[in-house]
């Protein structure tokens, strides 16, 4: 995943009388909103970067359905609030939305990065199940209400592309020692257990960093993402499978009080801008990885295969790293045992679908007991 940015702010205008009641609303909660409201919106990702059309196809169906109610004023990456500063800024209300990648936040709360992106966990088919129907959404409410703030989950994007250097690393063995541009503190953990060392660059330094060696290898995102970054341009090999962001999901934080100042009615329409915008989101990005795959192939990118019992021993380690910090962490633990329960209740009937079925059944789940006894 890339670096971040985000931010928002909103602008009150003066009641209208047809809109009394949520007046009354608003002044229950201390916050003033008008029929016209303003929501200044920005997102992690720059112009260059092609996840924020996700957040652009959230603004504009929200929008079209909240009418004269709410207008969302969006602004690309940087432009309004420093990367750094951004989830605080949501949180202590001087912005009042941001589109983000909670994993991100892990340094403020190691559960975020559950609901990010987990090393060989969910698939995108999986966080969309999960968020729906198997208690996911009230996860994201739990972890980002600590901070004050509401989360609507609005864009998944399937397996990430992987590795990409100048030089193959075919085997696990052979990480070792190497410099890995990697995001995520669960990646980072699990690279550390195999000898390598994480190198945190953002994102519009990746391209640098492959060209002049300053790492090994590094990943960014998914193949459109990568091909618009010209990628290929600096790396000739390309390691799959993208293990460390097997599915990942994103959305938009909005400041609880700013939220709750909202009518009923505006609240709802903006989760139906989420959940439409969710649906579009995989379409758009798998379409947009299978053409991306086919230029790097022309351009002479080489593809190179872990083999089948590396990939069971990345699993055996990012089970036991859950484990691990799940016993750190009863918030972490608590989403982590969310995650493997649903994975178990999911897998009869998915392993019944065989080559038909939605994501995949991990070949030896986390111990789902350790993990909710740490929940507390």
């Amino acid at each position: 995943m890339p670096s971040i940015i985000i931010s928002g702010m909103a602008r009150v205008a003066g009641l209208s009388a047809g809109l009394a009641l949520s007046a009354g609303l608003a002044l229950a909660t201390g916050t003033a909103l008008a029929a016209d409201a303003t929501m200044r919106m920005t997102t992690t990702w720059t112009s260059g970067i092609n996840l924020m059309e996700g957040d652009k196809k959230f603004v504009e169906i929200a929008n079209a359905i909240t009418g004269d109610a709410l207008k969302i004023e969006f602004f690309e990456g940087g432009t309004l609030v420093p990367p750094t500063q951004v989830f605080d800024a949501v949180q202590s209300n001087t912005v009042q939305a941001s589109a983000d990648w909670p994993g991100y936040w892990a340094g403020k709360n190691s559960a975020f990065g559950l609901l990010g992106s987990y090393p060989m966990l969910f698939t995108a088919a999986d966080y969309i199940l999960w968020t729906k129907q198997w208690g996911g959404f009230e996860a994201f409410q739990e972890a980002y209400g600590q901070f004050g703030m509401v989360y609507l989950p609005y864009a998944v994007v399937s397996m990430e592309s992987g590795l990409r250097g100048r030089k193959p690393i075919p085997t696990l063995a052979e990480m070792d020692g190497k410099r890995i541009r990697m995001s995520g503190r669960a990646q980072g953990e699990i690279l550390k257990r195999l000898g390598a060392a994480q190198t945190q660059i953002a994102g519009g330094e990746v391209y640098q960093a492959l060209e002049r060696g300053v790492v090994d290898a590094a990943e960014f995102s998914g193949p459109g993402v990568d091909w618009g970054m010209g990628l290929q341009e600096v790396s000739k090999y390309w390691m799959t499978p993208g293990w460390h962001q097997p599915g990942s999901m994103s959305g938009v934080m909005i400041n609880k009080k700013f939220w709750d100042g909202l009518p009923e009615e505006v609240q709802a329409k903006l989760k139906i801008a989420a959940d439409a915008t969710l649906s579009w989101s995989i379409a758009y990005y798998e379409h947009d990885a299978v053409e991306a795959v086919r230029k790097f192939k022309e351009a002479g990118t080489e593809v190179v295969q872990l083999p089948a019992e590396d990939v069971a021993k990345l699993q055996e380690i990012s089970n036991q790293a859950l484990v691990d910090e799940a016993c750190a962490n009863p918030l972490f633990a608590k989403i982590a045992a969310s995650q493997v329960e649903y994975m178990a209740d999911y897998a009869e009937w998915r392993g019944m679908a065989g080559e038909f079925a939605m994501g995949r059944n991990l070949s030896k789940l986390p111990d789902v007991a350790k993990l909710k006894s740490c929940a507390g």
